[in-house]
């Protein structure tokens, strides 16, 4: 995958904004950046967290009472730590500030339990096309600075929907979003959005993992300079 921008972007679901909020701002430390409309009943509060894009989805409409994702755990590597502390956010989502170098993560990592820890190691290396690290308890990817840390489980969710709370989905920003859409098609992966274009903001697609894991494919205009 020729990426566009070295981190991967993580995308949450609310309704409970307020809390949100101050969860991430006041006790996270993560700086707000601006809200970008998406949709009517949609509005998506951006947050620069250590160059990824924390999208904090806040929706009007009751979110329906969804099983979670695969998407376990957030770990912001924080100079200066020297212990691990994790906690939750409002919406279940398990949260970790790290000394810098815990499980390799030196920007963020994003936890994920799965089912089959060969059948994604697969999935990431051959059809996403990243780098595989060390890790001792199962696999772990790289996507420029972002470590995606693959744990095996057999209470891993399988199928979660993209509307629900908590963290439903990451994005990978690229260059061109349509080939790498059917590049990741051609190895392996599902397809659960064909390319669309977003006014003149992005080009975007969605893309499945082994156990349905919700993936986003971005071709942002602020960094690619063209949507064509």
């Amino acid at each position: 995958m020729n990426l566009a921008k070295p981190r991967v972007d993580i995308g949450l679901n609310t309704n409970r904004l307020e809390a949100m909020l101050a969860f991430w701002q006041g006790e996270m430390g993560v700086k707000f950046d601006h809200v970008l409309p998406i949709r009517k009943g949609q509005k998506q509060h951006r947050h620069d967290l250590a160059g990824s894009v924390l999208k904090i989805n806040h929706f009007a409409e009751p979110l329906p009472d969804a099983p979670r994702a695969g998407y376990a755990e957030i770990l912001i590597a924080r100079p200066g730590l020297t212990a691990i502390n994790i906690t939750p956010d409002p919406e279940g989502t398990m949260v970790g500030l790290v000394p810098p170098g815990t499980h390799g993560v030196e920007q963020v990592g994003i936890k994920l339990k799965v089912r089959d820890l060969d059948a994604h190691k697969r999935f990431y290396a051959e059809a996403l096309g990243l780098m595989e690290v060390p890790h001792a308890r199962g696999a772990a990817f790289k996507a420029g600075e972002t470590v995606l840390l693959l744990e095996e489980a057999g209470d891993a969710p399988s199928d979660a929907t993209f509307h629900g709370p908590g963290l439903r989905y990451i994005t990978f920003q690229v260059f061109k979003v349509d080939e790498e859409h059917a590049r990741i098609l051609e190895r392996g992966g599902r397809e659960a959005m064909k390319p669309t274009t977003l006014g003149t903001t992005a080009r975007i697609s969605m893309v499945r993992d082994p156990d349905g894991n919700w993936i986003e494919i971005s071709q942002r205009a602020s960094l690619t300079g063209s949507l064509e």
